[in-house]
């Protein structure tokens, strides 16, 4: 053996054992953090300074450390409170107490471009915690934000999962324009326009916002007025709403979550038949009503079901409604070191729908990573990639939607032919080939991205450029095999589409934050910047028919082919500057500037300028108001401002435009297709908003009261043009919409304890919308029947109908409102008699924690829509539609002299007279009978969220090394108290236009579901 191999090897060990005795022994140190009054604070970073070394508090406050004897000093923080460093002694056990700090990192509000202080801001701002929406069976985090701030609706359009919303701040603005905030995160300005080009009839659009995961929200700014808004400009008038993802945090140990939660959905309500039997009574008795009619004896009429009684009932519904699975897993990670920050995660997303055979599966990945290049210098990134598929199925205004061939049908009859082959009726499909062959698939990938350098030339001076992207792209595949009807005919029908949606943005914000003076009595925030965006849009389409079998569905295997490819750049450039200034923490004026010159529109109005001005007066501050010693603090605020909308207008508006496709003897040709129109500019909104905020009770009782009156003219309309111009209308800047209305905000600490805390926040907001200038009536509606309408002096939405006034006792008859009094029902005598807009809305939350047990009690409301329900108006049609089924309510009708109903009578007959003087209705009972009995009130009250948990304590985590865990049952749309006669009163079927909302039309009700969730955390 070698000797000095021997002698190293020996010396090795010896020098190893020396270092380890030298080596101090850690020890572990434990402790609580506590607010100052006493309620545990979770998520605390607790560090040991000089180290990297460090935990976070868990769910109870508790944490455990691992320390050397060289450990001097623990650093404590948590977000809102005072930065606390604590000498390590010899003891194993601290207690941590932190004061909330006089400038509370929740008081700092996110606004246009920058940050400011609350108690400051004279403009109508709402922040939601993204606490406050995670683990919700919902795809949209725009959805979420339902009945958590006041001034801002928001309606589910449907049950589809990652389906349409309605989302509203203050009420609609626009009615060729949209009507949609803009939506901002990390930065990025995002795209909401729809991707989904599938031809499936009047189905719902889907939501572009689905694609963003919820649990990797920080939180949620709502900008509803024009001070907070105006610094966005043409961008800005539907307000504005910005999501700041999650971060991490400097000197904080790396915390890994893992949350995953499990469900189950039924429709909160579902659409029900007559029976077979009832249906065949039903139409026995129209035909024996119509001949008594036309003075024949009914004895002698041959009656379409001489045995009712024998015949069955097939439950199609019961085919197309299903208990949905929803899963759900995320997997993330936090924290940082002296230089950098990061936060990563990555999340998995399959929601079944309630009604086959409709799904939703999203894949996404955030990665948010800051680095302190320098001392002056610091890099920022975000980035989020998510991949979503569709499984796109038509409902709504569709007659070969799934829920429609099953619901209009009548119940008698099979399902199948006696061959065993899908059995048709009329123009539905068989509801069952559509489960079973609907081929509608769509693909897609998004990536938000942004990077940004920041560099302070001065503590208060800094420069912040940045680079954003919005890319979304769709992939949709369509195939109508020959066992369903729209592939019948042409023996299967392919359509393929590619959309392409690229925002890029550039922006550059020198801010400039300053106090000076004695005690630091005045305060400047003021910004400068510009900003430059390119908007592109790609739609590239094939179709197809004749397939040689229903194996092959690629266009290419078609026998006849088309395509065609569309393409459109849209241009803004902007230069803004905002500043705040602040005396003596009581007084503040602010202002603010933007300069947008937008390529969509005419030569001659491309720029445009949109300023503000608010004013705060924090009078709690004041001595006259603190000697009353009632208010804990009392602020008044008031602001004015013009913002611009030109969201939803095409990039060539203004422009002549020529269209190719105008061919002769097969040569190419083209033709005018659009007027130019070089004055053509953006809408304007004129907003003014006073508000108060008012705390007290020791600031147990927080209120805010907002009042806001929004004038929006040069509306961009279709107006009508000669015909001799060859054209019907040219885009024009006409007409004028207001809104007005009042919002209030209520946050309560009801009971404040060690173990036990509870609070509750209520909102309710009301609003007014009018039309004050339109040029002629606009008729719109489903399938031409022209039941909604656009008229000057009402709202938009609004229904004009045949006033029915009751049911005659003696005739049976139903009598409308003679509205000309020429006694005669004519298209004269219809009438605007409700709209789909609610008078109110809002939400009540209760939060309650008890120990480890939390409880979160979720509860929407509104008040005074009216819904048009074209399920009853088919389905208790009193037997004029010979080939669709009833509803259980058709019942209910007129049978006998005396009866007191608002149905009348079974008639085949097409005119029935009316008792307004015997003359004959001259647009037949089926067409006047889409009158106000069908439309229903839409108000309702909905117990939204109802969530139980249970913290595991950290005596129970700390064997398996975990820092916190929590278990929760969750129950969504678990209970609702309306007077709707439908499914569900959270509908509206022709959403695609924002025009004709509030209908009710075979659409796929709210999914009511339960689920079980857990989040882990290490």
């Amino acid at each position: 053996m070698n000797p000095r191999l021997v002698f190293l090897t020996m010396l090795s060990i010896v020098l190893h054992s020396i270092s380890s005795i030298a080596q101090p022994t850690p020890r572990t140190i434990r402790g609580t953090v506590l607010s100052e009054d006493q309620l545990p604070l979770e998520g605390a970073s607790i560090t040991i300074k000089g180290s990297g070394q460090g935990t976070a508090s868990r769910k109870d406050g508790s944490f455990e450390l691992p320390v050397t004897p060289q450990a001097k000093t623990l650093l404590v923080s948590f977000a809102g409170f005072e930065f606390q460093e604590i000498p390590l002694s010899q003891k194993d056990v601290y207690r941590v107490v932190l004061k909330k700090s006089s400038t509370q990192l929740e008081d700092i509000v996110v606004t246009g471009y920058s940050t400011q202080r609350k108690r400051f801001i004279a403009g109508a701002i709402t922040t939601v915690g993204g606490d406050e929406i995670k683990n919700s069976p919902a795809a949209g985090f725009n959805q979420l934000l339902q009945g958590k701030a006041s001034g801002v609706q928001v309606l589910s359009n449907s049950g589809v999962a990652g389906g349409s919303i309605t989302f509203r701040i203050r009420g609609n603005n626009s009615i060729n324009a949209s009507s949609d905030p803009l939506y901002i995160i990390d930065g990025v300005f995002v795209s909401n326009a729809e991707t989904i080009q599938t031809g499936l009839g009047q189905q719902q659009p889907t939501n572009p916002l689905a694609t963003i995961n919820p649990s990797d929200i920080e939180s949620i700014t709502i900008l509803k007025d024009a001070n907070a808004t105006a610094i966005y400009g043409s961008q800005g008038a539907n307000g504005v709403v910005i999501v700041t993802t999650r971060r991490g945090k400097q000197n904080t140990r790396a915390k890994i979550s893992l949350n995953t939660y499990q469900g189950w959905s039924k429709p909160v309500g579902e659409l029900t038949v007559a029976n077979g039997v009832e249906t065949a009574k039903l139409a026995n008795e129209a035909v024996v009503n119509t001949a008594k009619d036309n003075g024949i004896d009914p004895s002698t009429v041959v009656l379409p079901f001489p045995n009712p009684d024998t015949l069955k009932t097939y439950d199609r519904l019961g085919d197309v409604y299903r208990t949905g699975r929803t899963s759900s897993y995320e997997l993330s990670a936090q924290g940082g070191a002296d230089r950098n920050t990061y936060y990563a995660s990555i999340g998995y997303l399959k929601q079944e729908s309630v009604t086959r055979p409709t799904d939703f599966e999203r894949f996404t990945a955030r990665l948010n990573y800051d680095n302190q290049l320098a001392k002056k210098l610091k890099l920022g990134t975000s980035i989020g990639i998510t991949r979503t598929f569709r499984n796109v199925s038509s409902s709504d205004n569709n007659p070969q939607g799934v829920i429609n061939s099953a619901y209009f049908v009548r119940s008698y009859l099979p399902v199948y032919n006696a061959n065993g082959t899908y059995a048709r009726y009329g123009s539905f499909d068989n509801h069952q080939a559509l489960i079973d062959h609907l081929d509608n698939k769509a693909v897609g990938w998004r990536i938000i991205g942004n990077a940004f350098l920041e560099y302070s030339f001065l503590p208060e001076l800094k420069l912040r450029s940045s680079w954003s992207i919005d890319k979304a792209d769709e992939q949709e595949n369509n195939y109508a095999s020959t066992l369903i009807s729209a592939g019948v005919s042409s023996n299967g029908s392919g359509a393929a589409f590619e959309t392409h949606n690229l925002v890029l943005l550039n922006e550059q914000v020198l801010t400039w934050i300053k106090s000076f003076g004695t005690d630091r009595q005045h305060a400047i925030n003021a910004l400068v910047g510009n900003t430059i965006s390119n908007t592109i849009s790609e739609l590239t389409s094939a179709s197809g028919t004749g397939f040689p079998s229903n194996n092959i569905t690629a266009i290419s295997g078609a026998s006849i082919r088309s395509g065609s490819s569309s393409r459109s750049v849209a241009k803004l450039a902007s230069f803004f500057g905002k500043a705040s200034y602040t005396y003596n923490d009581k007084y503040t004026i602010d202002a603010s500037l933007r300069a947008d010159g937008s390529s969509r529109f005419g030569a001659n109005n491309q720029w445009g300028y949109f300023p503000s001005g608010g004013v705060t007066w924090r009078a709690g501050q004041e001595s006259f108001i603190e000697s009353l010693h009632f208010f804990d603090d009392l602020k008044l605020r008031a602001s004015f401002g013009l913002t611009g909308n030109q969201n939803g207008v095409g990039a060539y508006a203004a422009k002549g435009l020529w269209g190719a496709g105008a061919n002769y003897l097969e040569i190419a040709g083209t033709a005018p297709s659009q007027l130019a129109n070089p004055d053509l500019t953006w809408e304007t909104t004129r907003q003014f908003d006073a508000g108060v905020d008012v705390t007290i009770l020791n600031k147990r009782l927080s209120v805010s009261l907002d009042y806001y009156h929004k004038y929006t003219y040069d509306l961009l309309l279709n107006v009508p043009v000669p015909n001799r111009l060859g054209f019907a209308s040219v885009l024009q800047n006409y007409g004028t919409v207001s809104n007005k209305g009042f919002e209030v905000s209520v946050h309560s600490n009801n009971l404040s304890s060690r173990d036990f805390v509870w609070t509750t926040d209520f909102n309710i907001s009301f609003n007014t919308n009018k039309i004050e200038k339109l040029a002629a009536d606009i008729s719109l509606g489903a399938s031409g029947r022209n039941i909604s309408i656009l008229r000057q002096g009402y709202a938009v939405n609004s229904f004009q109908l045949y006033k029915q006034l009751y049911v005659d006792r003696n005739s049976g008859n139903a009598v409308y409102d003679d509205v000309n009094k020429d006694g005669s029902i004519t298209n004269a005598d219809r009438q605007i008699v409700g709209n789909a807009l609610p008078k109110y809305s809002g939400g009540l939350t209760n939060n309650l924690q008890y120990k480890n047990f939390d409880l979160n009690v979720f509860i929407y409301f509104q008040q005074g829509n009216k819904i048009m329900d074209m399920n009853e108006f088919f389905m208790v049609h009193g037997g004029l539609q010979a080939n669709i089924g009833f509803a259980p309510r058709q019942l209910e009708r007129w049978q006998k002299p005396g009866d007191v109903t608002d149905i009348p009578r079974l008639t085949t007959a097409k005119a029935n007279p009316n008792d307004n003087g015997g003359a004959a209705n001259n647009y037949g009972g089926f067409v006047a009978n889409l009158s106000s009995r069908y439309l229903k009130d839409g108000s309702f009250a909905r117990l939204k969220t109802l969530s139980l948990g249970y913290t595991l304590p950290g005596s129970w985590l700390s064997a398996v090394k975990f820092s916190s865990a929590r278990l929760y049952v969750q129950a969504t749309n678990l209970f609702t108290v309306t007077n709707y006669t439908g499914a569900d009163p959270e509908v509206s079927s022709q959403s695609g236009n924002q025009n004709t909302a509030g209908y009710d039309w075979a659409t796929v009700p709210q999914p009511k579901t339960v689920q079980v969730g857990l989040t882990v955390s290490f």
